[in-house]
């Protein structure tokens, strides 16, 4: 190194590079941004230095952040371009704002992956605080969807803990007693009903206000955060309903004097929102050796413990992750999507082959509330190829093994087995069920199908589904519905003369034709019936273009065939076509209709 240069040795490239590239901005443009600190300091694995950005000329709202004419910030760059720059402030003016975490940290990215871009240097970076400066003084962040705006802005997660699901909503009490199930070493499930599958005993403390500083990292700290002042110098409002470290303390030791000696104690803090609406959840757990000191104070004191506050040492808490899937706080992410429509829904499926195994889990994820599943087979192991079974599925029943398979996805649905190819009574499925999904590519079921349709109007949604035996890339979809009295047979008959009179569709054309030599496969030697080709990427994809389809019939009276291909499909045409079937002379009203 040439004499009178001086290099960092502790920094990374990465943090020298922004280092001298904020240093060379602030030299070209002096009145935009001025280095505050004459060296950076480390911080850990950051690199440090503050700035100061002019901000008197920002708009200003009354519900916007309170900026000075000037502000200072505390730049902490992490020693790889992975990650973007930290941003602080070393006041508490800012407490409780949208997009401000724990009262100091501005989070300017709210999704790093796709708006921290290195390659724009510490140009983009400013660039980027000061338009957040911008819609933070005008008051442009919406509060009410900032993330974990109830708790500091920030998650509470240890590494190493389960995750706590919860489905139910939260009485609205100050203290109230729930109840965690084990369901795997990585998950408990908490409710407010115990059974025999749960056994824990844990507070659910609500408290009155939100935790702009979050709840700390041991217990004591979360027990001062509660009701003292905090280290940024903010006191809370004198709140005379507040739940107050000793009485959140009080709730744990009575809560764990019920759980048997040697048990970790889990805890639930219910957290306000500032915008109002269902309480925030933080779930915490106390070692087993803390929860039996609890257990013996209670034990020899009694449930109310007269303890100096000050005095509990530095008991660290494990906080883990919460599912949260209560219905008022969450979106399902298939919201709007065509899906959605087998919410709730009852649908029966009959073959748990190679489309009708992957539109079961489809539609069990979509939200079904009852599932019937049909198909006398057994599963061998080369069907593991295509459908949607594993190894220790061989040698069951196909629709058993599916039945367990679905129970997997969801606890929401129900899930009934039916022996055979096809329930009995007909008529009764189809005045009581939903949907109805023929993928059994059986013309005997077909034709009991269609003469079930043929007796009852109203009936339910008919659907009937089917690939190409060369491929496995092509899918055809016949719907019935009502009042529609044709079966999906009977239509799918009468459009594939339209098909194959349609040079255009040609592609197609294969789907209403008898089997060419060559394009079946016979799996194994000896007598083995001929299938078809394809793989699971295949089917998977096409029952998934199908399913969409079917939704998007759920609400409406329209019948007929929708074609589909794959992008990969050999030939030419359109990907895909729907055909509307044709007003039959049974489905017209008469005088007396």
């Amino acid at each position: 190194m040439s004499k009178g240069k001086t290099r960092s040795p502790n920094l990374s490239h990465w943090q020298r590079t922004v280092l001298r590239d904020l240093r060379a901005i602030a030299a070209k443009n002096p009145s935009v941004l001025e280095i505050v600190s004459r060296s950076h300091r480390r911080d850990g694995t950051y690199a440090a230095i503050t700035i100061r950005l002019p901000t008197k000329d920002l708009e200003r709202a009354g519900n916007g952040l309170p900026l000075n004419d000037y502000e200072d910030f505390v730049v902490k760059i992490p020693p790889s371009p992975v990650y973007p720059p930290q941003v602080e402030v070393e006041h508490a003016r800012f407490l409780g704002h949208p997009h401000v975490l724990q009262g100091y940290r501005l989070c300017i990215y709210l999704d790093q992956s796709r708006e921290w871009n290195p390659s724009a240097g510490m140009a983009g970076f400013l660039d980027r605080l000061w338009e957040w400066l911008a819609d933070a003084a005008a008051g442009q962040f919406n509060p009410e969807t900032a993330m974990y705006h109830a708790v500091g802005g920030v998650l509470h997660r240890t590494a190493g803990t389960p995750t706590v699901v919860i489905r139910e909503p939260v009485p609205g009490k100050t203290h109230q007693r729930a109840y965690l199930s084990t369901r795997t070493e990585l998950r408990r499930d908490l409710t407010f009903s115990r059974t025999m599958d749960a056994q824990h005993v844990m507070p659910v403390i609500t408290l009155s206000s939100d935790l702009p500083l979050g709840a700390g990292q041991t217990l004591a700290e979360m027990l001062q955060l509660l009701d003292a002042p905090d280290p940024l110098g903010y006191t809370r409002p004198r709140d005379p309903g507040r739940v107050t470290g000793r009485a959140a303390l009080t709730a744990l030791a009575s809560a764990s004097a019920r759980n048997p000696n040697g048990e970790d104690q889990y805890f639930a803090l219910a957290v306000p929102h500032p915008t109002s609406g269902p309480p925030h959840l933080l779930c915490g757990r106390l070692p087993a050796v803390v929860a039996d000191q609890l257990r013996k104070l209670v034990r020899t004191h009694g449930a109310t413990l007269d303890l100096d506050l000050a005095t509990i040492p530095n008991i660290p808490i494990s906080w883990c992750n919460v599912s949260d899937e209560r219905p008022d706080i969450t979106t399902r992410r298939d919201d709007q999507r065509p899906v959605n429509a087998f919410q709730g829904k009852t649908v029966h499926i009959w073959g748990c082959g190679g489309l009708g195994s992957w539109i079961a889990e489809f539609i069990v994820r979509a939200g079904a509330a009852r599932i019937y599943l049909c198909d006398p087979g057994e599963v061998t192991g080369g069907l593991l190829v295509r459908q949607d079974f594993v190894e220790l599925d061989i040698g069951n029943n196909k629709a058993s093994a599916l039945a367990q398979r679905l129970h997997s996805i969801s606890d929401y649905v129900e899930v009934n087995v039916v022996p055979g190819a096809l329930p009995n009574n007909l008529a009764r499925v189809l005045s009581t069920c939903d949907i109805v999904i023929d993928a059994t590519v059986s013309i005997a079921v077909g034709q009991l199908l269609a003469a079930a349709a043929a007796a009852k109007r109203g009936h339910a949604l008919l659907a009937q589904v089917a690939t190409d035996a060369r491929t496995g890339t092509l899918g055809v979809l016949t719907v019935s519905a009502a009042p529609d009295r044709r079966g999906p047979a009977v239509i799918d008959a009468d459009v594939g003369t339209t098909v194959l009179a349609d040079g255009t569709l040609e592609l197609y054309h294969c789907l209403w034709q008898n089997v060419l030599q060559g394009d079946e496969l016979v799996p194994t030697r000896g007598c083995s019936a001929p299938t078809f080709h394809g793989s699971s990427a295949d089917l998977a994809a096409v029952a998934g273009c199908l399913i969409n389809l079917i939704g998007m019939h759920v609400a409406g009276q329209v019948s007929g065939t929708h074609l589909i291909a794959l992008p990969h499909s050999a030939g030419n045409g359109p990907c895909h076509r729907f055909i509307e079937a044709q007003p039959h002379n049974s489905d017209i009203p008469g005088p007396s209709q």
